[in-house]
């Protein structure tokens, strides 16, 4: 596959976005979004609210179906979010999406099981990503009994025991001092660091300029401000 924009061959593995449009009903939330995001990058996507950031996103995750255009991982087109969670594309959103009745550490664990990942290697992967968030002492809270900080926290933390070649993540830094959103976007550049897509939606100009890339988004419409 060739990038349209730069003319580049796109390596393996890449998320694409070729001609991608969104509507809600008379609304265009995105317009024409060609992008080809590879292995191994951090990239923010930047813009005022409503601008089509977390359509961008959630179209990229398989969750909204285009009106135009398509998404593929690697060769694969997305058709649904079942198959691009099956691929491996994980999503945190916003609002964070944690199950009221579960403890933080069971929202990691029951995605990971339902996934059949064993139930011990489960387990160690739940301890290890409550670790990177600074969370090692909360795993048996439930999400009622945390503050919004420590719920999207624990959310990234979720994403993260995947392992999955892409890690979408809807303002992940939102709710978070200054300490814990260096520590989140420690951790989403390890994630790009060791081969997956990572993809940020922020308006915290302090993170998007510690990605590899910036996109901005305007009225549905893109930019690169960092390539």
């Amino acid at each position: 596959m060739t990038d349209v924009q730069s003319g580049a061959t796109v390596p393996t593995g890449s998320l694409c976005a070729e001609g991608l449009g969104v509507t809600y009903g008379p609304v265009v939330a995105l317009r024409d979004i060609t992008v080809a995001i590879a292995p191994g990058s951090l990239v923010a996507v930047t813009g005022p609210s409503g601008a089509g950031k977390t359509s961008l996103l959630w179209a990229l995750a398989g969750a909204l179906a285009p009106a135009e255009g398509t998404v593929h991982l690697g060769d694969t087109p997305l058709r649904d979010r079942v198959q691009a969670a099956a691929l491996g594309i994980a999503v945190v959103p916003q609002g964070n999406g944690l199950a009221s009745t579960l403890t933080a550490r069971e929202n990691i664990l029951v995605p990971l099981l339902a996934a059949g990942v064993p139930a011990s290697d489960a387990a160690r992967r739940a301890e290890e990503v409550l670790a990177v968030v600074g969370l090692e002492e909360s795993g048996g809270h439930l999400p009622e009994e945390l503050s919004g900080g420590q719920q999207q926290r624990i959310a990234v933390a979720r994403a993260l025991a995947a392992r999955g070649p892409v890690l979408l993540a809807d303002e992940p830094t939102s709710d978070l001092d200054a300490a814990n959103r260096q520590r989140v976007i420690a951790a989403l550049r390890s994630e790009a660091d060791g081969g997956a897509v990572v993809v940020m939606s922020t308006n915290d100009p302090e993170a998007a300029d510690q990605t590899d890339a910036e996109l901005s988004l305007d009225e549905g419409r893109m930019r690169w401000v960092r390539r």
